[in-house]
């Protein structure tokens, strides 16, 4: 999520973490009010077939292109974490400077499909169902497909935003290259803890990376002129995988068209081999690799390599995710197109 084909932006200074807490505990009762408007079946009454809508257009495009799931999580999650889950990551600017624009987003994929979830919906219940909502359900959806049946409820009820900034979203969305401690900042800042941080990484068991985000793992790590000197921290075997792959980096360091599975032999799977291949060392990128040297984090991934367990604790950290600075009640709008804000 912020490591697959994420853009290479770059935190601008570490908050401390304790000043981060008071500002989450300042704003609890403002988020609490928010998520209040949030419930399980919104739609029952206004739009009653609205979920299965929704899954119908997705699970159909989903059925003939299973990277669709990747592309769907981390639109949601890009989009929670700019001024929270407002479908703000879907305007278009005609100056190119919303979301969508941001380096971190250029990669974003399944627009198209958002619209055509939409345009079913406006007509089967015109103005009523928000594409912020769109944007949840089809995260869910999409990763769902594989199994048949729904692998967590989504909360419903959110308004669409009015506002999109690249400059906003470069800021926060956390990038591949962050510590832990930035990470972990970053996710406090949101009113997530550090179980939803290592949990909501293994999202990250879908999906491709791009060579340009991590490379810098892979040649030269020391700075010492020496072309194979690699990150220590990956496993010997997968580094040298990973060089193979990313062999073109060396002479086009911006390369950003040479990608490699997130998760090696389960990249189209959503399931824990994430935190099996992490505990191998084969953490792709360093906000990968670096859940590791945090002992509470590291006894998260020993226990998230069990399927169950981690499909228990990601329902309930999506759901937190879900909840991230929502616009409820007479909030926001119920945009009539998902790229432009209502006239």
């Amino acid at each position: 999520m912020f490591g697959g084909s994420l853009g290479n932006n770059m935190m601008k200074g570490m908050v401390c973490l304790v000043a981060v807490a008071l500002v989450v505990a300042g704003s609890a009762s403002i988020a609490a009010a928010q998520a209040a408007g949030l419930k399980k079946g919104f739609y029952k009454k206004s739009c009653p077939q609205a979920e299965d809508i929704a899954q119908k257009v997705v699970w159909k495009h989903v059925a003939g292109n299973r990277e669709l799931a990747a592309k769907f999580l981390r639109m949601f999650f890009h989009d929670c974490f700019v001024r929270g889950c407002d479908a703000s990551v879907l305007l278009d600017s005609p100056t190119n400077t919303a979301e969508k624009d941001a380096p971190p987003n250029l990669s974003l994929a399944g627009f198209e499909v958002i619209d055509e979830v939409k345009a079913a919906l406006e007509r089967a219940c015109p103005g009523v169902v928000s594409c912020a909502d769109i944007v949840a359900l089809a995260a869910r959806d999409s990763v769902s497909f594989q199994y048949g049946k729904k692998l967590w409820e989504v909360e419903t009820g959110r308004r669409d935003g009015t506002v999109s900034s690249d400059t906003q979203a470069l800021n926060e969305i956390p990038a591949p290259s962050s510590t832990f401690d930035i990470l972990l900042t970053n996710f406090s800042g949101k009113g997530l803890g550090l179980q939803d941080l290592v949990v909501l990484s293994g999202g990250h068991t879908i999906g491709i990376g791009n060579c340009n985000l991590f490379s810098s793992r892979l040649f030269n790590f020391t700075g010492k002129n020496n072309p194979t000197d690699t990150d220590p921290s990956l496993n010997p075997p997968y580094a040298k995988f990973l060089q193979g792959q990313c062999r073109r980096n060396l002479q086009a360091p911006n390369d950003n068209t040479t990608v490699v599975p997130m998760d090696p032999g389960s990249s189209t799977s959503f399931d824990s081999h994430y935190f099996v291949n992490l505990k191998a060392r084969q953490g792709m990128f360093t906000s990968d690799a670096t859940l590791l040297t945090n002992s509470r984090a590291a006894a998260l991934v020993d226990k998230l390599q069990d399927n169950g367990v981690f499909f228990d604790h990601f329902k309930n950290s999506i759901k937190r995710m879900g909840q991230i600075g929502v616009l409820t009640g007479a909030s926001g709008q119920i945009r009539n197109k998902c790229n432009v804000v209502n006239s």
